[in-house]
């Protein structure tokens, strides 16, 4: 990244900044409520395992979502037939370490899957989240028929009134969503509400009625994700969802997590924004429209938000 993005990306996530003899040295905010329970942890400069045991502490750990016996889902974004170097698909080293840990809890099965966007197959297997999911333990399905997917109802929702979810999700007692934070054509921005249509079988009616609200519809759906957990290890800036090389992809080491998928979309979008001069996050419209579905807060100054450098 140039130094006058990273500059700006390291203050978006509560890094103050000063020059001392001509070093810029990078200072963690200090902390507030330090007592009161976490709504979302931002963390900076690790990799993305590294990261991700960092946050989960910062809730409680694991076991605070996951109970013995459970059957758990991860949804991560395996859309694409591309390499994690592409910054189209969430990193592998993130979703084996969530598996890990709910099975070190005592999670009966962990599930990993996705409704690609190129061909399943390849999709799993280029992305390298297949192998890593198998090899942490999970077991990996196919999302690629109608078969697959239950309707449910979204009684909730404006433009979106009804749709079908995977029966993995409908059969699981805890899911994690997953997401890559990435440039979008349609939405600007996909993070944790766009990881959603990664569930639903039939995204042709999103695209045709209204996309950003339908986004916000379908994340009224009753059965919302234990936590999100948003890969900022590698974003994408350009060309997405799909992106067109390596160098549409950029490594800023972020991870964001919160239950609260409205927040955490806030503080995703806000931190992409500062890496790509053409993009804004008050573009990503959807997240507006879920916060008036009552799906959480854009208002990170409400929230005991913890910040913390690895």
């Amino acid at each position: 990244m140039k130094r006058r993005d990273y500059l700006k990306t390291v203050a978006t996530v509560g890094l103050t900044v000063v020059a001392t003899g001509g070093v810029v040295v990078e200072v963690l905010s200090q902390e507030t409520n330090a007592d009161k329970k976490c709504d979302l942890a931002a963390i900076m400069g690790g990799e993305p395992d590294v990261m991700f045991r960092r946050a989960i502490a910062e809730f409680g750990g694991m076991s605070e979502f996951v109970k013995s016996g459970q059957k758990v889902v991860i949804k991560p974004n395996i859309g694409f037939a591309r390499r994690p170097e592409f910054g189209t698909t969430t990193n592998p080293l993130l979703v084996s370490e969530m598996i890990k840990q709910c099975l070190a809890v005592g999670a009966s099965e962990v599930v990993v899957f996705d409704n690609t966007v190129n061909e399943w197959r390849s999709s799993y297997e280029n992305s390298g989240i297949e192998a890593a999911a198998r090899e942490a333990g999970a077991k990996v399905v196919p999302a690629n028929d109608e078969r697959f997917f239950r309707d449910v109802p979204l009684p909730k929702g404006k433009f979106l009134k009804q749709t079908k979810v995977h029966e993995a999700i409908l059969d699981c007692d805890v899911w994690f969503n997953v997401p890559i934070l990435k440039h979008h054509g349609g939405t600007h921005m996909s993070i944790a509400m766009k990881n959603y249509l990664g569930i639903v079988w039939d995204r042709r009616f999103f695209h045709s009625n209204n996309l950003q609200q339908c986004v916000a519809d379908v994340c009224t759906f009753e059965k919302r994700p234990a936590l999100n957990v948003v890969d900022a290890y590698r974003v994408l800036r350009a060309n997405g969802p799909g992106g067109r090389s390596e160098a549409d992809a950029v490594v800023t080491r972020a991870l964001f997590a919160s239950p609260d998928i409205v927040a955490v979309d806030t503080a995703a979008a806000k931190f992409l924004a500062q890496t790509a001069e053409n993009l804004r996050a008050e573009s990503v419209t959807h997240i507006a429209h879920a916060q008036e579905h009552g799906l959480g807060t854009m208002n990170l100054d409400k929230l005991n938000v913890r910040r913390i450098r690895v």
